[in-house]
């Protein structure tokens, strides 16, 4: 009973699957289809080069460091203008209560009045021992550097993107390829049907191939899976909306041409990108940057001539105009000497006052000097002497880094050649894998047709050729991006 039960169930299963996969691997194969139809909405074809330009010009971390450039070249501008005279311009307005010295007159009065006034200072270093142009040369050097590293991000993010586009097409030669196992399996599991229907195989071959045919599909999803998410990082890579249709053009690369610069020795390549490597002229640039940032300090531990000029003025409200008119003789006193009385007369004058103008105040009031001033740095707490240290500090660090800069550059560019070798031996021996692959599942095609062979070794060969050719298209794109970080490094455009 039992027994009878589990024939039932599998013959159950068994038309279940027969009726299923069909209508599964239809949808399958049209969804891995539609991909690259869903990514290229409205034609919109990109190319490694126009992916590059596009980087360099949207890219969130070069918009940053752009930034950045521009604040150090404001800084330069700061510094020269700082060669200009100092002018600066103070005025004052308010009114007086009580016993105050006017400021027209220089007397004490009692009385409230409105006052103002106004000055102007202007003073201009004269020799301040070269600080003013060792800061300019520092703030220049600095700005250098900084667009050196500009160059070298552009670089940087140039090499992420052609990596992340090169890692696009190899994902989508990866569905190719499982597309076409899932094709194979599907014909060979139809094959297989009719020889079980007609006798000449058990059903359970049918079985192993629906199993072999549902992994197929496995991998077919997770190279699709693959393919979107290696779209989205590019996509990052570009700071391009996630939503505008993407597709990529397919380059026609030959392996056998790139593998010429192969042939160039290491050194050479050091060489080369030690000319043009941003990293390093900014390390350069910054070492300079530092001797002319300790030769500015030193500037501040002695004496500064300038020449001054100062102008000045005031009004107030009770500076008055006095006119005196003679109204003849007045009794200014009595003289009684000799025994007589006499009058002493003496003129008559009448005051009046008229407020003084303002504009006139301002003319006769103004008042201006010119004067040399020279400071010499006796006690600021040390600030000079430690600016100096400091600077001298800063200096030896930038020297370290132009030291580590270099090295790592000698370091990277090792690495990548002896990887780039190493990419050239394992591509051609995938390359040799495949082509053996490929002619051992020819064999075995034509002998599992003729029922020379089981087809377990069938699915075991099948899945050999599959593996081979999974891994020449992972070495030939592997290899590709090495050879690309060589131009990298001898500084050439990055294109395929």
């Amino acid at each position: 009973m039992k027994a009878a039960n589990v024939t039932v169930r599998f013959l159950s299963y068994f038309c279940v699957m027969r009726l299923l996969t069909p209508l599964f691997i239809v949808c399958l194969l049209l969804s891995a289809g539609s991909y690259a139809q869903n990514a290229g909405q409205g034609g919109d074809v990109w190319s490694l080069e126009r992916c590059v330009r596009y980087a360099v010009d949207h890219n969130i971390s070069i918009k940053q460091d752009s930034l950045n450039a521009r604040l150090a070249r404001y800084t330069v501008q700061q510094s020269q203008l700082s060669q200009l005279p100092a002018i600066s311009a103070t005025g004052s307005y308010g009114r007086s209560f009580g016993r105050s010295i006017n400021p027209t007159t220089n007397q004490f009065v009692d009385a409230s009045y409105d006052f103002l006034s106004a000055s102007g200072n202007g003073s201009l270093l004269l020799f301040g021992w070269l600080q003013v142009r060792n800061t300019i040369a520092k703030n220049k050097y600095a700005l250098d550097a900084s667009m050196a590293d500009l160059d070298q991000l552009k670089d940087d993010v140039s090499l992420n993107v052609a990596n992340g586009f090169l890692n696009a097409l190899l994902q989508e030669e990866q569905i190719n390829i499982s597309k076409n196992q899932v094709a194979l399996s599907a014909a060979q599991l139809d094959q297989t049907r009719k020889f079980a229907e007609s006798g000449r195989l058990p059903e359970l071959n049918v079985a192993q191939l629906e199993s072999q045919l549902a992994t197929d599909s496995s991998n077919l999803i997770n190279a699709i899976a693959n393919y979107n998410s290696a779209i989205l990082d590019l996509k990052t890579l570009l700071n391009i909306d996630f939503n505008v249709p993407f597709t990529l053009q397919i380059p026609d690369m030959e392996v056998g041409e790139q593998v010429m610069v192969s042939h160039t020795q290491p050194e050479e390549i050091y060489q080369k990108a030690h000319e043009h490597f941003g990293a390093i002229k900014g390390a350069e640039l910054r070492v300079k940057s530092g001797e002319k940032g300790l030769a500015a300090a030193k500037g501040n531990l002695y004496p500064q001539l300038s020449l001054g000029y100062q102008v000045g003025t005031n009004f107030a409200s009770n500076y008055l105009n006095e006119k005196y008119t003679a109204n003849g003789l007045q009794v200014i006193g009595v003289d009684t000497s000799g025994g007589t009385t006499h009058n002493i007369l003496g003129p008559n004058y009448t005051t009046t006052t008229s407020p003084i103008p303002f504009g006139t105040q301002f003319n006769n009031n103004l008042r201006q000097s010119v004067y040399l001033n020279v400071n010499v740095p006796i006690f600021n707490s040390w600030l000079a002497q430690y600016a100096v240290r400091e600077a001298k500090i800063n200096l030896a660090t930038q020297e370290l880094n132009e030291y580590n800069a270099e090295l790592t550059l000698k370091q990277n560019v090792y690495k990548a050649h002896n990887n780039a070798m190493n990419s050239i031996q394992k591509y051609y021996a995938a390359k040799r894998a495949d082509d053996a692959a490929a002619r051992a599942l020819d064999f075995a095609k034509k002998r599992y047709d003729l029922g020379l062979t089981s087809t377990v070794d069938l699915l075991v060969t099948q899945n050999s050729e599959f593996a081979a050719a999974a891994n020449l298209v992972s070495a030939k794109y592997d290899l590709i991006f090495k050879l690309k970080v060589i131009d990298y490094y001898l500084g050439k455009e990055l294109k395929l």
